[in-house]
C-alpha cells in the first residue's frame, strides 16, 4: 500500500517543496509515496478566482471560505476516503512523534494548508477536519507545516531509510532526547571523543548512552522527562 498525501492550497508552487529532496524525495521518486496537490482557488465559482471573504461580526482579516473550501475537499477525498483530514492550525493539537507514526502506519492524509485569519468553522465541522499545529507560534500559511507534518511521517515508512533502527533510537521514540554523537577526528580542537565510546564495550556505551540521554531530558525538556519518570525532575543547584 502507497501513502498518498493530498494537499488542499492556494500555492502549490510550494510543493514538493522540501518533500522533494532528500529521504522524501528519493522516497517519492521511488513510488513509497505519492503527492497530489490541489489548487483551492480551482473551486471557486466566480471571474476573479476569489476563495476568502470577511468574518462575521466584523474585526480584521479574511476567512477562507466553507463552500469553496469543501468542494476541493470533496474532489480529492471522497466520503468513504479512509485517510485523516488534517488542516494546519495553531489552535491545532500539537504535533508529536506519536502521530507521525500513526500516520505512517496509515493510508495517508489529506492536508489543508491554512491561510488569511483562518477558515469557516463549519467546513472543519462538516469534513471532519482535525486541526494540527507544528508549535506555538503562527506562519503565514500552513504550506510549511504540512511539509513538516508529512516529513516526519514519510521518513517512518518501510524502505525510507537506510537503516531502521536509527529511527528507533532518535529523540522521543524512546521518551527522551537522543543522546549526543561524535565521529572521527579523535581529537578536535583539543575535545576528545569520550573515552567509553572507545572501549568496544557495548555494555558501557549503552550504558553512558542512557546515562546521557536522561540528562539531557532532564535538562531540557522536563515536561518530557515528568511524562517518562512519572515525576518531577530535582530542582536546579
Amino acid at each position: 500500500m502507497t501513502f498518498r498525501a493530498s494537499v488542499l492550497t492556494l500555492y502549490p508552487d510550494m510543493f514538493p517543496g522540501t518533500l522533494g529532496q532528500a529521504l522524501a524525495g528519493k522516497a517519492l521518486g521511488d513510488g513509497l509515496w505519492s503527492l497530489e496537490v490541489t489548487q483551492i482557488r480551482d473551486f471557486a465559482t466566480d471571474r476573479h478566482r476569489s476563495v476568502d471573504d470577511t468574518p462575521a461580526g466584523g474585526g480584521a482579516g479574511m476567512v477562507l471560505r466553507a463552500d469553496i473550501l469543501a468542494r476541493a475537499i470533496d474532489h480529492v477525498s471522497p466520503a468513504d476516503d479512509p485517510r485523516p483530514r488534517l488542516l494546519m492550525s495553531p489552535r491545532g493539537r500539537p504535533f508529536d512523534q506519536a502521530m507521525a507514526r500513526d500516520l505512517a502506519t496509515g493510508p495517508g492524509a489529506v492536508i489543508v494548508c491554512g491561510r488569511f485569519e483562518g477558515v469557516d468553522e463549519r467546513v472543519i465541522e462538516a469534513r471532519g477536519l482535525t486541526e494540527v499545529s507544528i508549535g506555538d507560534y503562527v506562519l503565514s500559511g500552513g504550506e510549511v507545516a504540512a511539509q513538516v507534518v508529512l516529513d516526519a511521517a514519510i521518513r517512518l515508512l518501510p524502505g525510507v531509510m537506510g537503516n531502521q533502527v536509527s529511527g528507533e533510537t532518535e529523540s522521543f521514540e524512546t521518551g527522551l532526547l537522543e543522546h549526543p554523537h561524535y565521529t572521527r577526528p579523535a581529537e578536535w580542537e583539543g575535545r576528545t571523543i569520550p573515552e567509553v565510546l572507545t572501549t568496544g564495550n557495548h555494555a558501557r556505551i549503552e550504558a553512558w548512552r542512557r546515562e546521557r540521554a536522561e540528562a539531557l531530558t532532564r535538562e531540557r525538556r522536563p515536561d518530557l522527562w515528568t511524562t517518562y519518570t512519572g515525576k518531577k525532575p530535582p530542582p536546579e543547584r
